[in-house]
């Protein structure tokens, strides 16, 4: 069983070089073609064991590879910032539209935020992992959103670290305005980003 999970972690590993490369491509073919570069930076990432785990019995599964790979999805993780909101779904259609890609599931938390008051928009996709003799297929989480969201989420991120049972509901209604506050700043940012492209063009 360890050496099936060790091959299955391997197997994600390779895939997500694969995938940095795609994205790479796709973000260079994007930048010469518009002369423009959508995408501040991007990180990645691959789950921890520990995280798998805790996944796992959250949703009621023993770790076993065919568990991981079915439920869950964000064992390779990729998150594109950019600067926009615009620039979020110019990166999403660019994804979607990428034969090797296969897209398994999406969620629009911009149009659609959390409860919490979380925006990303999330891409659940199919990687075709290249072996010696054969091709597999490994799933990843990508994560597109501009730079004000990822600070929200990080922050969030540290409050759910802190308090991991209840977090304080004075804690959760400032985090919640302060989603507002942001979502705000995304759309007048957006307004000067088309005003500067007026005077540019």
């Amino acid at each position: 069983m360890e050496s099936d999970i060790k091959g299955l972690m391997n197997k994600y590993e390779y895939g997500l070089e694969m995938l940095q490369v795609q994205l790479n491509v796709l973000i260079k073919e994007y930048t010469k073609t518009h002369n423009y570069n959508p995408i501040e930076h991007v990180k990645t990432r691959i789950k921890s064991i520990d995280s798998i785990i805790n996944k796992l019995n959250k949703k009621g599964y023993e770790l076993t590879p065919n568990n991981i790979y079915e439920y869950v999805y964000d064992v390779v993780g990729v998150r594109i910032i950019c600067s926009f909101i615009s620039d979020v779904y110019e990166i999403v259609n660019l994804i979607k539209n990428f034969k090797q890609l296969t897209i398994i599931k999406e969620k629009d938390y911009i149009e659609n935020p959390k409860e919490s008051g979380y925006t990303s928009y999330h891409l659940i996709v199919s990687i075709p992992v290249y072996l010696n003799n054969r091709t597999e297929f490994g799933k990843a989480e990508i994560q597109i959103r501009t730079i004000a969201m990822d600070f929200w989420a990080s922050l969030d991120h540290k409050i759910q670290y802190k308090f991991p049972n209840d977090i304080p509901e004075e804690v959760k209604n400032a985090m919640y305005n302060y989603a507002i506050d942001i979502k705000n700043l995304d759309h007048k940012m957006l307004e000067l980003n088309k005003i500067m492209n007026k005077y540019k063009s």
